[in-house]
This record gives structure tokens, C-alpha cells and sequence, in this order.
């Protein structure tokens, strides 16, 4: 235990965001303050799962953890009896945790809200159901149709003189940024990155490599108890620029990515031999990131263009890749060539294609090759036997 003590302990909670469940850990003193923690990923839950059991001194407690959603989203609130027994025929009984606790969700031996029982909180009639098929498994998790911000708070699952479970329920976790570019130069791009969420989100602009671009401040607005959070950027080079929003107190992060591009000279083209068929030697050439559109021709040492076959062109937002594929059937330098004619910029690169003259012999030329070596291997074979 990292700097542990008689009077440290380990404590996890299980926590799903959406439908993943992740795991946090953490060491705390008596006193309840945290002296190491530890987040571990999905693949380490059996891991983790593991660990608890086994650990000396640590038994068997109240689930806790959380669930995170977005307005609107339907919430999984997960409980399961700790032996895995069938709960057909037995008693749970879900509670919204209030000065005034509300009742979510009763099941009585088959029969529960809207099905044979009363006494629903008006909140939640319409919109709880539960896993009928999992009942032989002892879970007893429950589905919150279309959550609203009211739903936010502390749940408890009860199995009456059996094991109580709690769990809090996140409403409002940012849904996927909405990001722009909303004025283009030659020179530079100003990007609009727009969120909104509950609680109030931290919104940042990174780059390709993950580092955190400097922005201006973020414009913060609330409208109905949740927060819209605009922040603008302005960018002088290409790249996948990032818009990141986290949300720490209910453990929720999401982003979007934006790929921009400024008009510039094409780059030198790719070529290569793709393989030989039999039509001949066939070459690619590869145009990436041209701006603006180029024209692209293959051509043969004397500056003839060699018929090719239909341009696979991919638009990328202002910004092209193009694949240019042809057939050779002599020895020779092609070159393929890119033109942009509107900022009067042209490159080209060569390739050498040697042409194998055995391919194209005569037919007749290798038979004949062939019934010499066939006619000497019998004329040895003869003397052999002779012998």
C-alpha cells in the first residue's frame, strides 16, 4: 500500500458511462482523505474484481458507483443479488434517495408498478421498467426511459433483509461538441467549438499531438439549469484539431474532431509498380492534400501522356487526394505529373519500369526451349538403359 498506514483502507466503486462500465479505486485514511488513487480501464475489471476478493481483511459491502447519461438518454441503473439466485419469486424495491424518498420501482413475486402494483412516484410512471429475462440470474437492474435533469441524485436497490445497493444517477453529461470553422484566410482559420451540459463543462482546443492549444476565454451562458460553453480558436497550420469537453464531477468526457486544411502547392506525387498483369506493369501515382484541385497525367520518357484509367479523387473539405492508375507494357522512365494551374505550380516524379523481355518471347520460343531440354533428358535416359 503506497505510504499506507494500520488506519488506510481500499475502497472502488464500479461506474458506467452509458453502456461501459469503469472502475476507480483509491486508498483513504480514516479521516476519509485520499492518499493514492487509482483509475483502472475495462480490461482490468476482472482484475480489480479479483483483487477485492482476495485482499486480507476486505469483505463483501454495499455496491456503490454511478451512472452517466446525457438529457434525454435512457439510464441503466445496474443491481444484482450477491449469489446470483434466481429473484422470480422474491422482493426488491428500487428508491429514489430524498429528504422524501420516492419510489422508483417495486417487484413483488412476478407483479410490480403498472403491472398489478400501485403507489409509483408520479416522476417515474411511464418510464421504469426492468430486465424480465435477467430475473433467473438475481439481477435486478432498471431502465429509466428519456432521463431529465430531476432524475439526478442517489438511488438505492433494496432486497429486503438480504443486501441494499446504492448508486448515483448523472443527468446531463455534455453530448458531442458541435465545432466549425467559422471565417477562412489563406493564412488562418478562426474554429467554433460549442458545448452544453450539466454540470458545467471545461472545454479545451488540442492539436494532432494532444497538446492543449491556447484559446481565448470561454462564453458561459445558463438557460434552464444547464450551461452552454462556446470557445473560439484561431489556427495558422493543417492538422486535426480537437474540441475536448469534460465534465470531472461526474467523470465524463467527450470531443470532436476537425480537420483543417489552407490552400497550397501540391506535394511531390507517390509512384510505385502495383504488380504485373496480363495487360502489362501497372503504376500508381498518389496525390495527398492538394489545394487547389490539381490535374494529373502519367507520361512516357518522350513526354507523351499514357492513357490511364479514371482519377479516384476523395474531397476532404477543400483539400484532395487522388490516385491515378495506368498500364505500361515497355522498358521505360514514366513520369507522373500534377498541375495547379490556378497558383501555377507543377511537380512531378519519375519511375523506371523494366519490362521482362521472357514475358513477351514468342510462344514458339519457349516451346521449343522446353522440347530441347525434353529431348536431351530422353536421350540420357536412353543411354542409361542401354547401358
Amino acid at each position: 500500500m503506497p505510504g499506507g498506514g494500520a488506519d488506510a483502507a481500499l475502497r472502488c466503486i464500479l461506474c458506467y458511462q452509458g453502456r461501459k462500465l469503469r472502475c476507480h479505486c483509491g486508498f483513504y485514511k480514516s479521516d476519509g482523505k485520499v492518499m493514492w488513487d487509482l483509475h483502472t480501464t475495462t480490461d482490468m475489471k476482472l482484475l480489480l474484481l479479483v483483487c477485492l476478493l482476495t485482499w486480507p481483511g476486505i469483505t463483501s459491502a454495499e455496491e456503490t458507483g454511478f451512472v452517466t447519461v446525457a438529457e434525454g438518454d435512457d439510464a441503466v441503473l445496474p443491481c444484482s443479488l450477491s449469489s446470483k439466485e434466481n429473484i422470480q419469486q422474491m422482493i426488491f424495491d428500487w428508491k429514489k434517495d430524498e429528504e422524501k424518498q420516492k419510489q422508483v420501482f417495486y417487484y413483488v413475486k412476478g407483479k410490480y408498478y403498472n403491472y398489478g402494483l400501485t403507489g409509483q412516484d408520479q416522476q417515474f410512471i411511464g418510464r421504469v421498467s426492468h430486465f424480465q429475462d435477467e430475473l433467473k440470474f438475481g439481477n435486478a437492474s432498471i431502465k429509466i426511459r428519456n432521463t431529465e435533469l430531476a432524475d439526478n441524485g442517489s438511488y438505492t436497490c433494496i432486497f429486503p433483509e438480504k443486501q441494499n445497493s446504492h448508486i448515483t444517477l448523472y443527468v446531463g453529461a455534455a453530448p458531442k461538441p458541435y465545432v466549425k470553422p467559422i471565417h477562412d484566410t489563406n493564412k488562418w482559420s478562426l474554429l467554433l467549438c460549442e458545448v452544453q451540459g450539466v454540470p458545467k463543462p471545461t472545454v479545451e482546443w488540442k492539436d494532432s499531438a494532444g497538446n492543449i492549444l491556447p484559446a481565448g476565454e470561454p462564453k458561459v451562458t445558463e438557460h434552464n439549469n444547464r450551461f452552454y460553453v462556446t470557445l473560439q480558436i484561431v489556427v495558422t497550420k493543417a492538422d486535426n484539431f480537437t474540441c475536448v469537453a469534460t465534465q470531472e464531477t461526474i467523470h465524463h468526457q467527450i470531443n470532436s474532431t476537425l480537420w483543417i486544411h489552407f490552400p497550397g502547392a501540391v506535394l511531390k506525387p507517390w509512384v510505385t509498380i502495383l504488380g504485373v498483369t496480363e495487360d502489362g506493369t501497372q503504376l500508381e501515382c498518389e496525390v495527398k492534400r492538394a489545394s487547389p484541385k490539381p490535374d494529373v497525367i502519367w507520361q512516357d520518357h518522350a513526354g507523351n501522356t499514357i492513357p490511364s484509367q479514371k482519377p479516384q479523387m476523395t474531397d476532404r473539405g477543400g483539400s484532395y487526394d487522388i490516385i491515378l492508375l495506368t498500364t505500361v507494357t515497355k522498358t521505360d522512365n514514366y513520369t507522373c505529373t500534377a498541375t495547379q494551374k490556378e497558383i501555377k505550380h507543377r511537380v512531378s516524379a519519375k519511375i523506371y519500369v523494366p519490362v521482362n523481355v521472357s514475358d513477351s518471347s514468342p510462344p514458339w520460343i519457349t516451346g521449343g526451349f522446353l522440347c530441347t531440354i525434353l529431348l536431351l533428358v530422353l536421350a540420357q535416359c536412353c543411354v542409361c538403359i542401354s547401358n
